[in-house]
């Protein structure tokens, strides 16, 4: 809104002061909330290099087993496909300055065997209790990962609504009621010269008819 479209009225000057506080307030809100996403997503941050850090390892611990058990038994896909599906996570959400942020609520087995051991042996069966903590650890870091990216998200839009409040809209208000306030004293001393001059005019009538 440019100061030439906005006429210099006192009715203008009232709701430009109005919706000039409430864009100051606006970014103090969004400036509050930015400051807390961001630490809460900072307490996150650790959490998530640790987790990929133990993720990767277990990886890398439960592939090696997977090696050893088919030099051992031969390729082992039946006996995998013999492994029940794991339907046991649910989500639910907590709400941080109104970003939903997910929970993953996982119902944890036993780590039972689920294979006859006449076809397995020692081998296949330390893998699948590797590729079981792969599962568990894959469940957490999920759950961490995407309150990082929802968080991250949440925290450029209010970056963005933040610095469009502090940058253009604030200072544009300010611009135009400084513009308006200047034209409205202009006009009320354009108004009471005016006012002395009929003022003397008139005088100098009453003091010639007198």
């Amino acid at each position: 809104m440019a100061a030439n479209q906005v006429f210099p009225t006192k009715g203008n000057l009232i709701a430009l002061k109005k919706s000039h506080a409430l864009a100051k307030t606006g970014y103090e809100l969004m400036d509050r909330k930015r400051n807390i996403l961001t630490r809460e997503m900072m307490s996150l941050l650790d959490d998530v290099r640790l987790l990929r850090d133990e993720i990767t390892m277990a990886y890398q611990r439960a592939y090696f087993a997977l090696q050893q058990a088919n030099m051992s038994l031969g390729v082992i896909s039946d006996i995998v496909e013999a492994v029940p599906i794991d339907t046991g996570i649910h989500v639910t959400y907590r709400s941080v300055m109104g970003v939903e942020i997910p929970k993953l609520i996982y119902d944890k087995e036993a780590c039972e065997l689920t294979y006859g051991l006449a076809r397995g042996n020692s081998k296949l069966d330390y893998a699948y209790r590797c590729f079981h903590q792969v599962k568990e650890l894959s469940v957490t870091l999920a759950e961490v990962e995407n309150a990082l990216y929802r968080l991250a998200n949440a925290i450029r839009k209010s970056q963005k609504r933040a610095n469009a409040l502090k940058n253009i809209v604030i200072p544009e208000f300010e611009y135009n009621i400084k513009w308006i306030a200047e034209a409205l004293e202009e006009k009320e001393r354009e108004e009471f010269s005016r006012h002395k001059v009929i003022k003397k005019k008139k005088d100098q009538k009453q003091a010639i008819g007198s």
